[in-house]
């Protein structure tokens, strides 16, 4: 996709499911599962770098190209190989763009699971911890990250509070031999 070959939409809606969990939590809003994007987070000594290579798209302002400049940083800094050696595999950050039900249950107790699917069989459950940023460095990030494809809109950013969920245990649910529960971390 990047180097601009065509992919069969099938292909690219089933590959949103890599990134659309359903948050599945539990609390005063009441058992709830809702869709949210998320995305691996840089190691902590790396997050003010990144942040800046980020606002730096940012803070040249909507034009025609945004979206592709912007997905090209993402898939520099997040997607590519050489990417893997700067990120936390150990956290996934997210926005919470509604707080309703989920953000109600993760202010009362910080705990989820993100349960990816990729139809017909592929499924695993991400048990997690979650902390809420409202300031800070990840705050920053992962709005900006949001923004570096979605469009920049920094004066909303302190209306979406944002999730890092911290990785606990992770099951392969998937309908295979391998799957049906079976606890592959740690």
């Amino acid at each position: 996709m990047m180097a601009g070959e065509r992919i069969p939409k099938e292909q690219l809606y089933l590959s949103f499911t890599r990134h659309n969990p359903a948050v599945i939590t539990s609390g005063p809003g009441g058992l709830n599962g809702s869709i949210k994007g998320v995305g691996f987070v840089p190691k902590e000594e790396y997050a003010q770098e990144f942040l800046e290579l980020f606002m730096e798209h940012i803070n040249k302002g909507q034009c025609q190209s945004y979206a592709r400049e912007g997905l090209a940083l993402l898939y520099r800094l997040i997607y590519s190989e050489e990417a893997r050696e700067r990120l936390d595999f150990n956290r996934l950050g997210s926005l919470e763009l509604a707080c309703k039900h989920t953000w109600a249950n993760i202010l009362a107790e910080p705990k989820a699971t993100l349960l990816f699917y990729e139809p017909p069989s592929t499924s695993y459950e991400v048990r997690c911890r979650v902390e809420i940023h409202r300031e800070g460095v990840y705050h920053a990030l992962v709005n900006a990250m949001h923004d570096a494809y979605h469009g920049p809109e920094p004066s909303c950013w302190s209306e979406r509070p944002v999730y890092i969920f911290i990785i606990e245990e992770i099951y392969d649910n998937s309908v295979t031999p391998q799957g049906f529960g079976r606890k592959i971390y740690p």
